[in-house]
């Protein structure tokens, strides 16, 4: 369930930004906010993988997998996103 609303809170960052750059500069606005969408969730998901192992008490080994659904799930969205607006 964590990882779930991990990944619905991505995707609301991402349309949060999108939303901002094309309000910001129309479509080109919100293609580059697509391609700044993924560094920034990426530090927000190694942050997760680490509160995970620190507070949680998982193994890194174990919230690999983790890390990456996480990270995928709305970079992929991102990426979609980025292609169809910059396209």
């Amino acid at each position: 369930m964590h990882t779930l609303r991990i990944i619905l809170a991505g995707i609301t960052l991402l349309l949060a930004l999108l939303t901002a750059g094309w309000l910001w500069r129309g479509s080109a606005g919100a293609a580059l906010a697509a391609g700044l969408f993924v560094p920034v969730w990426l530090a927000c998901s190694l942050a997760n993988l680490r509160v995970g192992v620190t507070r949680a008490g998982y193994r890194v080994r174990e919230e690999l997998p983790v890390l990456a659904v996480v990270f995928l799930a709305p970079a992929v969205v991102a990426w979609a996103a980025w292609r169809w607006l910059a396209g």
